[in-house]
């Protein structure tokens, strides 16, 4: 009775990022003025859009239930989420894509998972999808083989440390973490708004995961992020170890520069596996030192992917022959 009262009464604020997104952002802005909760406030913040995105907003300068910024200068898109943060005036916030369609359910179940869990922050599952809409995956978690990690450690900041499982465009959270939150960092392209959203509240509040699907994950040529995985085209091994160690440096360094937004006993964890990065860049070949760091921070995944990274970044020498021979298997089976 309380979760229907509340939803019948309690005003959602919407955070929509735009940037040339002409193509798809009406479908996008009319999917969430749609919604079987219709008691929202969209807020749009257009990052200097230089096609036709202004046009295509100023449609709903009048609509009511929408509030337009537009910005003077480029932000980049995760300073342009903090500015939408920043507007935030009800007790609940979710964050949207310029290019996504929204079941007409996602903001009612959203309210009822984060209210019924108790939770600081809800993230789910997303159906992901091509230009026209055509299913490719129909679940981006299990694609990604992140479902498994989610449930296992919802209840953990392990959940969101090692890499990011929250996915911004399906969060629903409350506004009194965005003090903590902000301002987002921007030291590194290999940890965005969501992954710090999600580390930030995860690493002192509750996280709860939705797995339903209410999300068409649009998939084309101008996503800033999506499935892509960069790895997959690399035919080197070095050319693999090389971009896994400069995202973790890039992650655990951005952690260690804003140490204090952590809880002191994942300060130090911070440091360790910062520093664990930085030494083996330097071991082209083989590593015998802080292994015990590598398994403090692979613990939480899954037999093959610990394997799997420790004889990457420990033993490259050995890693060497059998990248060779899991490529040329992967090609002969066209998944290269």
């Amino acid at each position: 009775m309380w979760v229907n009262y509340f939803m019948e009464k309690s005003q959602i604020d919407v955070l929509l990022a735009t940037y040339n997104g002409e193509k798809y952002v009406k479908e996008q802005i009319e999917s969430i003025l749609n919604q079987t909760y219709s008691n929202i406030r969209l807020v749009i913040s257009d990052d200097c859009s230089k096609d036709n995105t202004r046009e295509v907003l100023k449609q709903y300068e009048n609509n009511p239930k929408v509030e337009i910024h537009y910005q003077e200068k480029n932000l980049g898109y995760v300073k342009n989420f903090e500015y939408l943060l920043n507007q935030v005036k009800n007790d609940l916030y979710m964050l949207s894509d310029q290019d996504d369609i929204w079941l007409p359910e996602k903001i009612e179940k959203s309210v009822e998972k984060i209210k019924n869990e108790n939770a600081d922050l809800v993230f789910g599952d997303l159906e992901v999808v091509d230009e026209n809409l055509k299913t490719i995956y129909p679940s981006f978690n299990k694609f990604m083989k992140l479902d498994k990690k989610i449930k296992k450690y919802i209840n953990s900041y392990k959940v969101n440390y090692l890499y990011n499982c929250v996915t911004g465009c399906t969060t629903i959270s409350k506004k009194e973490w965005i003090e903590k939150i902000i301002p987002i960092p921007v030291d590194s392209k290999y940890l965005i708004h969501d992954h710090w959203i999600g580390i930030i509240i995860g690493c002192s509040g509750k996280l709860a995961y939705m797995p339903e699907r209410y999300i068409k994950y649009r998939q084309h040529g101008n996503n800033q992020v999506g499935t892509d995985k960069i790895s997959h085209k690399f035919t080197q091994l070095k050319q693999v170890r090389e971009l896994f160690i400069n995202v973790k440096l890039g992650v655990f360094g951005t952690y260690v520069k804003h140490n204090e937004k952590f809880p002191e006993a994942i300060q130090e964890l911070n440091k360790k596996a910062y520093n664990y990065y930085k030494m083996i860049q330097t071991k082209k070949n083989f590593n015998f030192r802080n292994w015990n760091i590598f398994h403090e921070l692979y613990k939480t995944e899954t037999a093959m992917y610990y394997i799997e990274n420790f004889i990457i970044m420990n033993l490259p020498l050995l890693g060497k022959g059998l990248f060779k021979i899991r490529h040329l298997i992967l090609k002969i089976m066209r998944k290269r």
